[in-house]
Protein backbone atom coordinates (compact mmCIF):
# COMPACT_ATOMS: atom_id res chain seq x y z
CA UNK A 1 0.00 0.00 0.00
CA UNK A 2 2.70 2.43 -0.93
CA UNK A 3 0.21 4.76 -2.64
CA UNK A 4 -1.37 7.14 -0.14
CA UNK A 5 -5.16 7.10 -0.53
CA UNK A 6 -5.70 10.42 1.19
CA UNK A 7 -8.83 11.65 2.89
CA UNK A 8 -6.95 14.78 3.90
CA UNK A 9 -6.55 13.93 7.59
CA UNK A 10 -3.38 14.92 9.46
CA UNK A 11 -2.43 14.42 13.10
CA UNK A 12 0.20 16.83 14.44
CA UNK A 13 2.06 15.63 17.54
CA UNK A 14 3.39 18.55 19.60
CA UNK A 15 2.14 22.01 20.53
CA UNK A 16 5.22 24.25 20.54
CA UNK A 17 6.20 26.99 18.13
CA UNK A 18 6.86 24.71 15.15
CA UNK A 19 3.59 22.81 15.67
CA UNK A 20 1.79 26.15 15.90
CA UNK A 21 3.15 27.21 12.51
CA UNK A 22 2.46 23.83 10.90
CA UNK A 23 -1.13 23.78 12.17
CA UNK A 24 -1.72 27.33 10.90
CA UNK A 25 -0.28 26.53 7.49
CA UNK A 26 -2.34 23.32 7.23
CA UNK A 27 -5.45 25.32 8.12
CA UNK A 28 -4.67 27.70 5.25
CA UNK A 29 -4.89 24.84 2.73
CA UNK A 30 -8.30 23.21 3.38
CA UNK A 31 -8.35 21.57 -0.05
CA UNK A 32 -5.47 19.33 1.09
CA UNK A 33 -5.82 19.26 4.88
CA UNK A 34 -9.52 18.63 5.34
CA UNK A 35 -9.28 17.53 8.98
CA UNK A 36 -6.57 18.48 11.46
CA UNK A 37 -5.82 17.22 14.95
CA UNK A 38 -3.16 18.70 17.26
CA UNK A 39 -2.22 16.37 20.12
CA UNK A 40 0.25 16.89 22.95
CA UNK A 41 0.88 16.07 26.59
CA UNK A 42 -0.33 19.58 27.50
CA UNK A 43 -3.91 19.91 26.26
CA UNK A 44 -4.14 23.63 27.06
CA UNK A 45 -1.44 24.41 24.47
CA UNK A 46 -3.32 22.42 21.83
CA UNK A 47 -6.49 24.32 22.67
CA UNK A 48 -4.67 27.65 22.35
CA UNK A 49 -3.63 26.67 18.81
CA UNK A 50 -7.21 25.61 18.04
CA UNK A 51 -8.65 28.91 19.24
CA UNK A 52 -6.14 30.99 17.29
CA UNK A 53 -6.86 29.04 14.09
CA UNK A 54 -10.60 29.45 14.61
CA UNK A 55 -10.17 33.20 15.09
CA UNK A 56 -7.85 33.67 12.10
CA UNK A 57 -9.43 31.34 9.53
CA UNK A 58 -12.83 30.33 10.88
CA UNK A 59 -11.77 26.66 10.81
CA UNK A 60 -12.42 24.06 13.47
CA UNK A 61 -9.64 21.62 14.29
CA UNK A 62 -9.55 18.80 16.81
CA UNK A 63 -7.29 18.53 19.84
CA UNK A 64 -6.29 15.70 22.16
CA UNK A 65 -4.07 14.95 25.11
CA UNK A 66 -1.53 12.20 24.55
CA UNK A 67 1.79 11.07 25.98
CA UNK A 68 3.98 10.45 22.92
CA UNK A 69 6.41 8.47 25.09
CA UNK A 70 3.75 5.76 25.29
CA UNK A 71 3.39 4.15 21.85
CA UNK A 72 0.26 2.11 22.77
CA UNK A 73 -1.52 5.24 24.02
CA UNK A 74 -0.61 7.13 20.86
CA UNK A 75 -1.63 4.17 18.69
CA UNK A 76 -5.04 4.23 20.34
CA UNK A 77 -5.47 7.91 19.46
CA UNK A 78 -4.34 7.26 15.89
CA UNK A 79 -6.91 4.48 15.53
CA UNK A 80 -9.57 6.82 16.87
CA UNK A 81 -8.78 9.78 14.57
CA UNK A 82 -7.60 7.69 11.60
CA UNK A 83 -5.19 10.20 10.01
CA UNK A 84 -3.53 9.62 6.66
CA UNK A 85 -0.24 10.90 8.04
CA UNK A 86 1.24 11.64 11.46
CA UNK A 87 3.42 14.76 11.59
CA UNK A 88 5.83 14.42 14.51
CA UNK A 89 6.74 17.83 15.93
CA UNK A 90 7.41 16.57 19.44
CA UNK A 91 10.83 16.09 21.05
CA UNK A 92 13.52 14.06 19.24
CA UNK A 93 13.55 11.62 22.18
CA UNK A 94 10.05 10.56 21.13
CA UNK A 95 10.70 9.78 17.45
CA UNK A 96 10.97 6.02 17.85
CA UNK A 97 7.85 5.77 20.02
CA UNK A 98 5.87 7.67 17.39
CA UNK A 99 7.30 5.56 14.57
CA UNK A 100 6.29 2.44 16.53
CA UNK A 101 2.74 3.78 16.86
CA UNK A 102 2.62 4.44 13.10
CA UNK A 103 3.83 0.90 12.39
CA UNK A 104 1.17 -0.55 14.65
CA UNK A 105 -1.60 1.42 12.96
CA UNK A 106 -0.28 1.42 9.38
CA UNK A 107 -0.12 5.22 9.09
CA UNK A 108 2.52 7.25 7.23
CA UNK A 109 5.05 9.23 9.29
CA UNK A 110 6.99 12.48 8.87
CA UNK A 111 9.21 14.49 11.25
CA UNK A 112 11.64 17.42 11.33
CA UNK A 113 14.49 16.21 13.57
CA UNK A 114 16.27 12.90 13.99
CA UNK A 115 16.19 10.73 17.07
CA UNK A 116 18.53 11.20 19.99
CA UNK A 117 18.50 9.30 23.29
CA UNK A 118 17.43 11.29 26.30
CA UNK A 119 20.48 10.33 28.35
CA UNK A 120 23.14 11.13 25.74
CA UNK A 121 23.79 14.32 23.76
CA UNK A 122 24.22 12.46 20.51
CA UNK A 123 22.03 12.35 17.42
CA UNK A 124 22.26 10.30 14.27
CA UNK A 125 19.93 8.66 11.77
CA UNK A 126 20.96 5.05 12.43
CA UNK A 127 18.14 4.42 14.87
CA UNK A 128 15.50 5.58 12.37
CA UNK A 129 17.18 4.07 9.31
CA UNK A 130 16.91 0.73 11.18
CA UNK A 131 13.12 0.96 10.60
CA UNK A 132 13.55 0.64 6.82
CA UNK A 133 12.51 -3.01 6.53
CA UNK A 134 9.64 -2.63 9.01
CA UNK A 135 8.12 0.29 7.11
CA UNK A 136 8.61 -1.47 3.77
CA UNK A 137 6.92 -4.62 5.03
CA UNK A 138 4.05 -2.57 6.47
CA UNK A 139 3.68 -0.74 3.17
CA UNK A 140 3.96 2.72 4.70
CA UNK A 141 6.25 5.69 4.22
CA UNK A 142 8.45 7.57 6.70
CA UNK A 143 9.99 10.90 5.66
CA UNK A 144 12.74 12.17 7.94
CA UNK A 145 13.77 15.76 8.55
CA UNK A 146 11.13 17.91 6.81
CA UNK A 147 12.11 21.16 8.52
CA UNK A 148 14.47 23.78 7.13
CA UNK A 149 17.82 22.40 8.22
CA UNK A 150 17.43 19.50 7.92
CA UNK A 151 14.75 19.58 5.27
CA UNK A 152 14.83 22.51 2.89
CA UNK A 153 18.62 22.40 2.81
CA UNK A 154 18.40 18.76 1.67
CA UNK A 155 15.85 19.70 -1.00
CA UNK A 156 18.00 22.64 -2.14
CA UNK A 157 20.83 20.14 -2.66
CA UNK A 158 18.60 17.68 -4.52
CA UNK A 159 17.25 20.50 -6.72
CA UNK A 160 20.79 21.68 -7.51
CA UNK A 161 21.87 18.15 -8.32
CA UNK A 162 18.90 17.73 -10.68
CA UNK A 163 18.91 21.13 -12.42
CA UNK A 164 22.10 23.11 -11.82
CA UNK A 165 25.02 20.66 -11.70
CA UNK A 166 26.25 17.49 -13.29
CA UNK A 167 28.09 16.81 -10.03
CA UNK A 168 28.27 18.63 -6.69
CA UNK A 169 31.69 18.42 -5.05
CA UNK A 170 31.58 20.99 -2.25
CA UNK A 171 28.61 21.85 -0.05
CA UNK A 172 28.40 24.54 2.64
CA UNK A 173 25.12 25.06 4.48
CA UNK A 174 24.94 28.47 6.17
CA UNK A 175 22.28 29.28 8.78
CA UNK A 176 22.05 32.92 9.87
CA UNK A 177 19.68 34.38 12.43
CA UNK A 178 20.25 38.13 12.31
CA UNK A 179 17.28 38.81 14.58
CA UNK A 180 16.95 40.49 17.98
CA UNK A 181 14.42 39.25 20.55
CA UNK A 182 15.33 41.71 23.31
CA UNK A 183 16.28 39.09 25.93
CA UNK A 184 19.69 38.82 27.54
CA UNK A 185 19.77 35.10 26.66
CA UNK A 186 17.22 32.84 25.01
CA UNK A 187 17.11 29.91 22.61
CA UNK A 188 15.03 29.98 19.44
CA UNK A 189 13.67 26.47 19.91
CA UNK A 190 13.43 24.01 22.80
CA UNK A 191 16.30 25.12 25.12
CA UNK A 192 17.21 21.58 26.12
CA UNK A 193 17.52 20.37 22.52
CA UNK A 194 19.22 23.57 21.35
CA UNK A 195 21.90 23.53 24.05
CA UNK A 196 22.62 19.82 23.59
CA UNK A 197 23.06 20.43 19.87
CA UNK A 198 25.40 23.40 19.88
CA UNK A 199 27.69 22.24 22.72
CA UNK A 200 28.72 19.04 20.91
CA UNK A 201 32.03 18.53 19.18
CA UNK A 202 31.88 19.88 15.61
CA UNK A 203 32.20 17.50 12.66
CA UNK A 204 32.36 17.93 8.90
CA UNK A 205 32.87 15.59 5.94
CA UNK A 206 36.09 15.81 3.95
CA UNK A 207 38.05 13.32 1.85
CA UNK A 208 35.61 10.49 2.62
CA UNK A 209 35.84 10.77 6.39
CA UNK A 210 34.45 12.74 9.32
CA UNK A 211 36.79 15.32 10.82
CA UNK A 212 36.21 16.54 14.38
CA UNK A 213 36.98 20.08 15.56
CA UNK A 214 36.24 21.92 18.84
CA UNK A 215 32.67 22.85 19.76
CA UNK A 216 31.59 26.44 19.18
CA UNK A 217 32.19 27.45 22.82
CA UNK A 218 35.66 25.90 22.98
CA UNK A 219 39.01 27.47 22.19
CA UNK A 220 40.03 26.53 18.67
CA UNK A 221 36.50 26.47 17.25
CA UNK A 222 36.40 27.27 13.52
CA UNK A 223 34.53 30.40 12.46
CA UNK A 224 34.61 33.17 9.89
CA UNK A 225 32.67 36.27 8.92
CA UNK A 226 30.28 35.74 6.02
CA UNK A 227 28.42 38.51 4.19
CA UNK A 228 24.83 37.23 4.12
CA UNK A 229 22.22 38.63 1.73
CA UNK A 230 20.17 41.34 3.51
CA UNK A 231 21.69 40.50 6.92
CA UNK A 232 25.27 41.55 6.12
CA UNK A 233 28.45 40.29 7.77
CA UNK A 234 27.83 37.76 10.56
CA UNK A 235 30.26 35.53 12.44
CA UNK A 236 29.54 31.93 11.39
CA UNK A 237 30.68 28.87 13.36
CA UNK A 238 31.37 25.36 12.10
CA UNK A 239 29.25 22.75 13.85
CA UNK A 240 27.73 19.36 13.15
CA UNK A 241 24.19 19.15 11.82
CA UNK A 242 22.23 16.02 11.07
CA UNK A 243 21.52 16.58 7.37
CA UNK A 244 25.23 16.16 6.64
CA UNK A 245 24.95 12.48 7.62
CA UNK A 246 22.38 11.66 4.95
CA UNK A 247 23.63 14.06 2.28
CA UNK A 248 27.12 12.55 2.18
CA UNK A 249 25.49 9.17 1.53
CA UNK A 250 22.93 10.25 -1.05
CA UNK A 251 24.65 13.05 -3.02
CA UNK A 252 27.28 11.35 -5.13
CA UNK A 253 30.55 13.16 -5.77
CA UNK A 254 30.68 15.16 -2.53
CA UNK A 255 34.27 15.77 -1.48
CA UNK A 256 33.45 18.10 1.40
CA UNK A 257 30.28 19.02 3.30
CA UNK A 258 30.13 21.57 6.13
CA UNK A 259 27.47 23.30 8.23
CA UNK A 260 27.80 26.84 9.61
CA UNK A 261 25.58 28.76 12.04
CA UNK A 262 25.78 32.33 13.30
CA UNK A 263 26.14 33.09 17.01
CA UNK A 264 26.67 36.38 18.80
CA UNK A 265 29.50 36.74 21.30
CA UNK A 266 26.83 37.51 23.93
CA UNK A 267 25.13 34.15 23.28
CA UNK A 268 28.42 32.24 23.40
CA UNK A 269 29.52 33.94 26.62
CA UNK A 270 26.25 33.06 28.33
CA UNK A 271 26.56 29.48 27.12
CA UNK A 272 30.15 29.20 28.38
CA UNK A 273 29.17 30.44 31.83
CA UNK A 274 26.19 28.08 32.01
CA UNK A 275 28.43 25.18 30.97
CA UNK A 276 31.13 26.14 33.47
CA UNK A 277 28.70 26.17 36.41
CA UNK A 278 27.10 22.88 35.37
CA UNK A 279 23.73 24.16 34.14
CA UNK A 280 24.04 22.45 30.75
CA UNK A 281 24.50 18.97 32.27
CA UNK A 282 22.03 16.32 31.09
CA UNK A 283 22.66 13.85 33.93
CA UNK A 284 20.76 13.89 37.22
CA UNK A 285 22.05 15.72 40.28
CA UNK A 286 20.60 15.73 43.78
CA UNK A 287 18.98 18.93 44.97
CA UNK A 288 17.27 19.14 48.36
CA UNK A 289 16.54 15.44 48.38
CA UNK A 290 15.28 15.29 44.81
CA UNK A 291 16.85 14.27 41.52
CA UNK A 292 16.88 17.00 38.85
CA UNK A 293 18.54 17.39 35.45
CA UNK A 294 20.24 20.83 35.36
CA UNK A 295 19.46 21.57 31.68
CA UNK A 296 15.78 20.73 32.26
CA UNK A 297 15.72 23.12 35.22
CA UNK A 298 17.42 25.76 33.07
CA UNK A 299 14.70 25.26 30.46
CA UNK A 300 12.06 26.37 32.99
CA UNK A 301 13.96 29.63 33.64
CA UNK A 302 14.53 30.66 30.04
CA UNK A 303 11.93 32.40 27.85
CA UNK A 304 9.53 30.05 26.08
CA UNK A 305 10.71 30.03 22.42
CA UNK A 306 7.13 30.35 21.14
CA UNK A 307 6.82 33.63 23.10
CA UNK A 308 9.83 35.33 21.51
CA UNK A 309 7.91 36.48 18.44
CA UNK A 310 6.20 39.37 20.23
CA UNK A 311 9.40 41.46 20.19
CA UNK A 312 11.50 39.75 17.52
CA UNK A 313 12.89 41.93 14.74
CA UNK A 314 15.29 41.17 11.91
CA UNK A 315 15.64 38.28 9.51
CA UNK A 316 16.93 34.77 9.04
CA UNK A 317 18.98 33.80 5.98
CA UNK A 318 19.51 30.08 5.39
CA UNK A 319 20.89 28.41 2.30
CA UNK A 320 23.46 26.29 0.51
CA UNK A 321 26.62 27.31 -1.32
CA UNK A 322 27.53 24.51 -3.73
CA UNK A 323 30.49 24.11 -6.06
CA UNK A 324 30.71 21.47 -8.76
CA UNK A 325 30.75 20.75 -12.46
CA UNK A 326 28.31 21.66 -15.20
CA UNK A 327 29.10 20.88 -18.86
CA UNK A 328 32.76 20.49 -17.97
CA UNK A 329 33.01 23.84 -16.17
CA UNK A 330 33.39 24.44 -12.43
CA UNK A 331 30.57 26.67 -11.11
CA UNK A 332 29.29 27.80 -7.71
CA UNK A 333 25.65 28.53 -6.88
CA UNK A 334 24.01 29.87 -3.73
CA UNK A 335 20.38 28.90 -3.05
CA UNK A 336 18.88 30.67 -0.06
CA UNK A 337 15.76 31.97 1.67
CA UNK A 338 15.26 35.18 3.66
CA UNK A 339 12.54 35.14 6.33
CA UNK A 340 11.36 38.08 8.44
CA UNK A 341 10.62 37.61 12.16
CA UNK A 342 7.92 40.30 12.28
CA UNK A 343 6.12 38.97 9.21
CA UNK A 344 6.18 35.45 10.66
CA UNK A 345 4.63 36.76 13.87
CA UNK A 346 1.88 38.63 12.05
CA UNK A 347 0.89 35.50 10.16
CA UNK A 348 1.22 32.77 12.80
CA UNK A 349 2.04 34.38 16.15
CA UNK A 350 5.56 32.89 16.17
CA UNK A 351 9.10 33.93 15.25
CA UNK A 352 10.96 33.10 12.04
CA UNK A 353 12.90 30.14 13.49
CA UNK A 354 9.64 28.31 14.16
CA UNK A 355 8.20 29.54 10.87
CA UNK A 356 11.09 28.28 8.74
CA UNK A 357 10.68 24.83 10.31
CA UNK A 358 6.89 24.66 10.46
CA UNK A 359 6.23 25.65 6.85
CA UNK A 360 8.41 22.85 5.36
CA UNK A 361 6.81 20.41 7.80
CA UNK A 362 3.41 21.27 6.31
CA UNK A 363 4.76 21.11 2.76
CA UNK A 364 6.31 17.69 3.34
CA UNK A 365 2.98 16.39 4.65
CA UNK A 366 1.29 17.97 1.62
CA UNK A 367 3.68 16.16 -0.75
CA UNK A 368 2.64 12.89 0.90
CA UNK A 369 -1.09 13.55 1.05
CA UNK A 370 -1.29 14.66 -2.57
CA UNK A 371 0.70 11.66 -3.80
CA UNK A 372 3.70 13.65 -5.06
CA UNK A 373 5.89 11.61 -2.72
CA UNK A 374 5.07 7.91 -2.52
CA UNK A 375 6.88 4.81 -1.40
CA UNK A 376 7.35 2.21 1.30
CA UNK A 377 10.25 2.53 3.72
CA UNK A 378 12.28 5.30 5.32
CA UNK A 379 13.39 8.29 3.23
CA UNK A 380 15.52 11.37 3.72
CA UNK A 381 14.40 14.48 1.87
CA UNK A 382 17.10 14.48 -0.82
CA UNK A 383 15.95 11.02 -1.94
CA UNK A 384 12.61 12.44 -3.11
CA UNK A 385 11.83 14.59 -6.15
CA UNK A 386 12.44 18.24 -5.17
CA UNK A 387 10.48 20.15 -7.84
CA UNK A 388 6.98 20.37 -6.36
CA UNK A 389 8.39 20.99 -2.90
CA UNK A 390 10.47 23.89 -4.24
CA UNK A 391 7.37 25.33 -5.95
CA UNK A 392 5.44 25.07 -2.68
CA UNK A 393 8.15 26.96 -0.77
CA UNK A 394 7.56 29.94 -3.04
CA UNK A 395 3.78 29.65 -2.68
CA UNK A 396 3.50 29.16 1.09
CA UNK A 397 5.87 31.71 2.56
CA UNK A 398 9.52 30.71 2.06
CA UNK A 399 10.56 32.04 -1.36
CA UNK A 400 14.07 31.13 -2.49
CA UNK A 401 16.63 32.58 -4.84
CA UNK A 402 19.54 31.19 -6.83
CA UNK A 403 22.63 33.36 -7.27
CA UNK A 404 26.14 32.98 -8.61
CA UNK A 405 28.70 33.07 -5.82
CA UNK A 406 32.38 32.58 -5.12
CA UNK A 407 33.35 29.18 -3.75
CA UNK A 408 34.15 29.12 -0.05
CA UNK A 409 37.81 28.39 0.76
CA UNK A 410 39.02 25.06 2.12
CA UNK A 411 40.32 26.60 5.33
CA UNK A 412 38.86 29.50 7.27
Amino acid sequence: MNEIKSRGRIMIIGAGGVATVAAHKCAQVPEVFKEIMVASRTLSRCEAIREDIKQRYGREIQTAQVDADKAPELAGLIKQFQPDVVLNLALPYQDLHIMDACLKTGVHYIDTANYEPIDEAHFEYSWQWAYQDKFMQRGIMAVLGSGFDPGVTNVFTAYAQKHLFDEINYLDILDCNAGNHGHAFATNFNPEINIREVTQVARHWENRKWIETPAIIEEGSIHFSFDYPVAGAQESYLLYHEELESLVQNIKGLKRARFWMTFSENYLNHLRVLRNVGMTRIDEVEYEGQKIVPVKFLKTLLPEPASLGTKYTGKTVIGNIMTGKKDGKIITRYIYNVCDHEEAFRETGTQAIAYTTGVPAMIGAMMMLTGVWQGSGVFNMEQLDPDRFMDALNKYGLPWQVAEHAALPDRM
